[in-house]
């Protein structure tokens, strides 16, 4: 997609929720909608919620900027209402600099991420004076030397495996004699190393896991000063699940250990990079049933075993969306898929009967949920998934459309945030949502 398409999207609606319209309502208009058409799955996004995960990040985690990870959701409108809301940005591409760029963020509020960047994306970052990337091998750092010499690189330390999962990753990070070396290495490239990032898994934050890698990181920050570098950042990184309770005990875990190692003084600015944090639940996603078999419950695997009359079914689903589109976080990063709910009432004594949701795509590979127990569904029933906002990516041609809405209180609560509307989010269009007859095409007044 285009950096042209990509904020052509930008001028679009957003559905204004009056009254006590809710987003259920606006999600049975568009299946609805979708039912009398051609049944295409689509996204619903609560624009509020961004906003109230912004409000409680303030609250929780004041000490601490956000750098929102772009890779997580590259909608538009998400990143515009972000930048709005003063959160700086981590990009791995040239269209997410782009994209980020394109809203007025300034350059020392941008990172380029990623371990293993194209020379294309670092010259291009170089072109634009975006000067903080990160790094955590010497074959990176010579490249960043070579075709950006000016930038300021953060060094990326390991964190320890604490999960089965974290076990089938990549291990990215250097451990303190990497470090070292990276350090003495910048020095002889007259390179500028500007700071530390580490990263502890949502698995595994613990006490333990955190005073290890705060104090790591000022024994890097130790060195760095050493060689006469002048370190000033510390990124906490990710893990952030959304929740409230996950703020309050990474804020009383973290701050005494920084109170003690990087204590205000020293003039250390302190970031993180939440993604799914800001949009997990912010997205809903709506897929049509396109397909159904009943099968043998032990050969769920096994399409080609029918059920035979004294079998209790298993039932396969296939749904207009799949791995290779808005679930391919499954694929991408073994996330789990969370269970849907179907999109009609179900009473309470009716039975539920152990099925699986496949994609569109005739492959072994697009298998959305291996096994979870939901009612009987029928061809053209829709699921829900909730806290989709991480699935969804701005790059797939054919991604499901997204429809934006908000309500009063919670556009109201973006002015509250600091937010002036003369000079950012200009190309918000809000319209009122209207259920019961086509939606008005007249623009409402923002509030001053």
């Amino acid at each position: 997609m285009s950096m042209k398409e990509s904020l052509d999207e930008l001028h679009c609606s957003v559905e204004l929720l009056e009254g006590s319209t809710a987003l259920c309502d606006v999600i049975d208009k568009h299946i609805q909608e979708q039912t009398l058409a051609q049944k295409s799955a689509f996204f619903v996004a609560d624009l509020g919620v961004i906003v109230w995960q912004q409000v409680r990040w303030k609250t929780q985690m004041e000490q601490f900027r956000p750098f929102y990870t772009v890779k997580c959701n590259s909608s538009p409108v998400v990143v515009e209402i972000l930048a709005a809301l003063g959160t700086g940005f981590v990009c791995s591409n040239k269209h997410d600099l782009d994209l980020v760029k394109g809203f007025g963020v300034p350059s020392q509020d941008i990172i380029l991420g990623g371990m293993c960047k194209q020379l294309s994306h670092i010259k291009h970052a170089a072109k634009h004076n975006i000067p903080l990337m990160l790094c955590d091998n010497e074959a990176e750092l010579r490249k960043i030397a070579r075709c950006h010499p000016k930038a300021k690189v953060l060094l990326l330390l390991t964190s320890e495996i604490c999960c089965e999962r974290e076990e089938t990753v990549i291990p990215f990070g250097s451990t303190l004699k990497d470090c070292r070396h990276l350090l003495k290495c910048a020095n002889e490239l007259n390179m500028h190393v500007t700071g530390v990032k580490f990263n502890i898994p949502s698995c595994c934050q613990d006490t333990q896991s955190f005073s290890r890698a705060v104090s790591d990181a000022r024994c890097v920050f130790d060195m760095g000063e050493e060689l006469g570098f002048e370190m000033n950042i510390l990124d906490i990184g990710g893990g952030f699940d959304g929740s409230e309770a996950q703020l309050k005990k990474v804020n009383r875990t973290l701050k005494p250990m920084l109170d003690m190692y990087f204590p205000l003084s020293t003039g250390v600015s302190i970031i993180a990079e939440p993604g799914a944090y800001y949009v997990s639940a912010a997205f809903t996603l709506a897929v049509n049933i396109i397909a159904k078999k009943a099968m043998r419950r032990d050969f769920i695997s096994q399409p080609h075993n029918a059920l035979s009359a004294n079998d209790e079914p298993e039932f396969l689903y296939y749904v207009n969306e799949g791995v290779y589109g808005s679930f391919a976080k499954k694929l991408l990063y073994e996330d789990s898929i969370p269970v849907p709910s179907p999109h009609k009432e179900v009473a309470a004594e009716e039975p539920l009967f152990s099925s699986s949701l496949w994609g569109p795509l005739d492959d072994d590979l697009d298998q959305v949920l291996e096994r979870c127990l939901l009612p009987e569904l029928t061809v053209g029933d829709w699921l829900l998934f909730s806290d989709a906002g991480a699935t969804f990516t701005n790059t797939d041609e054919h991604k499901p459309p997204v429809f934006y809405t908000i309500t009063e209180c919670d556009w109201n609560e973006i002015h509250n945030c600091g937010v002036t509307l003369d000079t950012r989010m200009k190309n918000f269009s809000l319209v009122p949502c209207c259920l019961q007859s086509s939606m008005s095409k007249t623009s409402i007044s923002t509030p001053a």
